[in-house]
């Protein structure tokens, strides 16, 4: 009977030690973090919001539930920043709560608050209505609204394609480019002008342009885009420095090498006498050509040409005289 007592004593205590308690876990608040990405920009006649929702709440674990957004866009209080006076005074801005963490875009008139400073924020809360920190505010001076660049064309030049449109005004412009195998535009160039050469436009490839106006941080809304596939039209340079020289027989031509990556020969031309020019040489890729079919006592003139890989031919270079002895 003592033994058995002694046995029960001791599997009490195994029990005990197995199931003794720790200390209390709390439910978690599950609060959103922080917007840490959020963008304002005056952009044709609104202000343009985007920002994205974290993925996380502020304990680190994975957000799977948003109570509320809390979107709001107003001047700042004119005694100095005080968030209290702020949120007050600010517009909410109307736009769906996602359901999800996710990209964010929201759009407001800009005529309202032109010539002053307004001030955006965004927060969210968990489904118990607990808020995070707001985000970092943006601030944005509106002004009037620039007009979007008009008559945007494209066109193949020799140097690449050239983009144009028309605008007036103290602004700059932003060019972007969209090729086929790009999933958005990209800024090639911010210029002064009204016109701009792509140079890395290639031959045979599609391209879409859009122009876009700014003045300090003020954006136009976006012209285009212009579609264009550059074709090659566009002959080589016209041959310099020929020369000819009168031998025993034979009229010895030189002139300076083409240079150009596309190059793909030379044609010479002659003339007898008065006659017209008829090709005499074709295919050659040296500048240099001997023609030997020649008489004594003649007069021949020459001109030479430049082809390209497309076949393009360039003008004739200005003729040059000799006569056989």
């Amino acid at each position: 009977m003592r033994s058995l007592a002694v046995i029960l004593c001791a599997w009490c205590a195994v029990l005990a030690g197995c199931g003794s308690i720790g200390e209390p876990l709390y439910p978690a608040l599950r609060i959103p973090s922080r917007v840490a990405d959020l963008t304002a920009v005056e952009r044709g006649s609104r202000i343009d919001i985007d920002f994205t929702v974290p993925p996380l709440t502020t304990e680190g674990l994975a957000l799977k539930e948003i109570g509320s957004m809390e979107l709001l866009c107003g001047p700042g209080p004119a005694s100095g920043w005080n968030e209290a006076e702020w949120a007050a005074a600010a517009k909410r801005v109307d736009v769906p709560t996602p359901s999800k963490p996710e990209a964010v875009h929201a759009a407001i008139p800009a005529d309202q608050f032109i010539g002053k400073e307004v001030i955006v924020g965004v927060r969210l809360s968990n489904p118990s209505g607990r808020f995070s920190q707001w985000s970092e505010f943006k601030t944005v001076n509106v002004e009037t609204p620039l007009a979007t660049p008009e008559e945007l064309r494209t066109v193949a030049v020799p140097q690449g394609v050239q983009v144009t449109w028309r605008e007036s005004g103290d602004v700059q412009f932003r060019v972007y480019r969209k090729a086929d195998q790009d999933k958005k535009p990209t800024l090639l160039a911010t210029v002064a002008g009204q016109s701009y050469v792509d140079p890395t436009s290639e031959y045979g490839k599609t391209y879409e342009y859009s122009v876009q106006a700014v003045h300090d941080k003020v954006e136009s809304d976006t012209a285009g885009p212009a579609a264009i596939t550059p074709r090659d039209i566009f002959p080589p340079r016209v041959p310099t420095g020929l020369t000819a020289s009168a031998g025993v027989g034979a009229v010895e031509l030189a002139w300076d090498r083409n240079t150009e990556s596309d190059f793909k020969e030379y044609r010479v031309y002659r003339s007898e006498g008065g006659a017209s020019f008829s090709v005499v040489a074709q295919g050659l890729e040296a500048p240099a050509y001997s023609d030997r079919v020649v008489e004594s006592g003649k007069r021949y003139r020459y001109q030479v040409t430049a082809v390209d890989q497309m076949g393009n031919a360039s003008m004739p270079c200005d003729a040059v005289e000799v006569t056989i002895p």
